[in-house]
């Protein structure tokens, strides 16, 4: 599938959950970004497993990704919590940071919803509000789908199911929480952007900024598979307001939004699922 292999590895994962948790596949996989693990609380009968205990994740971790896989329902729904990601600036290529998508897809998966920190780049987007993911600009230097075998050239002129947005920000709106929609600069990191840059980015047509995301969006189409992503704003970009960046505040912030998250998650479930909206 890439250079590198690894498949082997990643059908032994298969197998382990499958033997704890059965054959039926999962209907979606959900990636949790930083300071936003807590919501795999949420999960019922929920079955969980270090990173570490599976040969195929790399053996990396970051502060504020507990690093495990929580398998079990939500509303009904069979679901897979990859409770923190990977990046790029952990020295790792945009394929490997898909692992968690390609584990999902592999366990039946077929729509993916991805979360993360931002910095927003908007006026609007204050920290504490969410983006709905409706494009992206990835700045990463790297695409997941390089050197892939087969045919990478993927049409992602429709990648985010955007469709859904108009309802979902209906949906959540009594909860008080406020949905925009935007478009989602990907940049390698791990240091932030310097005030130029993040002019540079909002001429660009960006409206919030994160080390992550892109790189599984596109690996997620490229499987066939449905995907939404959602930014949760930990705080404006560098250069719009005078606080000093700080990776421990981004968690602060992050951990904060666990509950208007668990309602857009539950929310989604009933839109994506049951009104019949398209998975690609």
């Amino acid at each position: 599938m890439q250079p590198g292999g690894g498949e082997d590895k990643l059908l032994a994962a298969v197998e382990t959950v499958q033997k704890h948790c059965g054959p039926r596949p999962f209907d979606f996989g959900l990636v949790l970004g930083s300071g936003l693990g807590d919501i795999a609380a949420c999960v019922e009968s929920g079955v969980s497993w270090g990173y570490r205990e599976f040969s195929c994740f790399p053996p990396l971790a970051v502060t504020g990704h507990a690093c495990r896989l929580t398998a079990g329902s939500f509303r009904g729904r069979r679901v897979l919590v990859f409770q923190g990601r990977y990046h790029m600036y952990q020295g790792l290529t945009a394929w490997q940071t898909t692992l968690p998508v390609r584990l999902a897809h592999a366990l039946g998966c077929r729509r993916m919803l991805l979360t993360n920190a931002v910095g927003g780049i908007h006026p609007e987007l204050a920290p504490g509000r969410f983006m709905f993911v409706a494009d992206h600009l990835n700045l990463q230097g790297d695409n997941p789908l390089r050197g892939m075998a087969g045919n990478p050239f993927i049409d992602l002129s429709d990648l985010y199911a955007t469709e859904l947005f108009p309802r979902l920000r209906a949906d959540v709106r009594p909860s008080g929480i406020m949905l925009q929609k935007g478009v989602l600069a990907a940049v390698v990191g791990p240091s932030y952007e310097t005030p130029a840059e993040v002019r540079t980015l909002k001429q660009l047509g960006a409206d919030a900024v994160s080390m992550s995301l892109v790189p599984e969006a596109i690996m997620a189409r490229y499987l066939g598979m449905g995907v939404v992503g959602l930014s949760f704003v930990t705080n404006r970009a560098a250069g719009l307001s005078g606080v000093r960046l700080c990776h421990e505040d981004v968690l602060t912030v992050g951990r904060s939004a666990t509950d208007d998250l668990s309602v857009m998650i539950e929310s989604l479930c009933r839109l994506w699922f049951d009104s019949g909206s398209k998975t690609k």
